[in-house]
């Protein structure tokens, strides 16, 4: 199991105070108008504390958004039940909350390009967490049978790109499917990817 508390732990209390100084500044202002002049003020730091610890604005709202979705990730991903389960729970719950987060969702409002950048635009630090999460629920699927046969990696890989897809899309369908409708749709293409596929003896009987 992917242990999504050890990044929290390797904060020291000054990194805390800037990036909660950070998180407000782009709650308040969206990320081109977030420096680090304000989030040193806000954190009650000098300037070149800031600096020391990430260089410029776009690696500390990077560090933002890998603690922002690890904790979403750790307070939505169920720790027992069947791996099938336990994933697409987590996925329809996680997706749900990125969408409800007051970071995620003033960069999609006002940032979106930049979002597309930090979240969607490279293979980074929370995709490769997000993959290695998925794979390890879909390893204890195969051992209890509730989901398919497949290379563990590579399935997590493709639940990613939906998952993906459909954070990032759900506003642009929000007339059309929105709230507890989204999820349930969200929740049968998860699951209907992950589902064992049916006996082919029994197929041919």
């Amino acid at each position: 199991m992917i242990d999504l508390a050890t990044h929290a732990d390797q904060l020291s209390p000054t990194d805390v105070a800037i990036l909660d100084a950070t998180r407000a500044c782009v709650v308040d202002f969206g990320v081109r108008r977030t420096t680090l002049t304000e989030v040193a003020r806000r954190a009650g730091v000098s300037r070149p504390t800031v600096y020391r610890r990430w260089p410029d604005t776009g690696s500390l709202i990077a560090e933002l958004l890998v603690r922002e979705l690890r904790t979403i990730v750790a307070s939505t991903m169920p720790d027992t039940g069947l791996g099938r389960d336990r994933l697409v729970h987590g996925i329809v719950a996680g997706a749900a909350a990125i969408r409800a987060n007051a970071v995620f969702a003033k960069i999609f409002r006002t940032d979106t390009d930049l979002m597309l950048t930090y979240v969607f635009g490279r293979l980074g630090r929370n995709q490769r967490t997000l993959i290695a999460l998925f794979a390890s629920m879909i390893r204890l699927g195969h051992q209890d049978g509730s989901i398919r046969a497949g290379e563990a990696e590579h399935m997590a890989t493709m639940l990613l790109l939906i998952t993906q897809s459909a954070v990032q899309s759900a506003g642009t369908v929000e007339s059309l499917l929105a709230g507890a409708e989204f999820d349930a749709e969200l929740s049968r293409a998860v699951e209907g990817y992950l589902l064992p596929l049916p006996d082919k003896d029994c197929d041919d009987s």
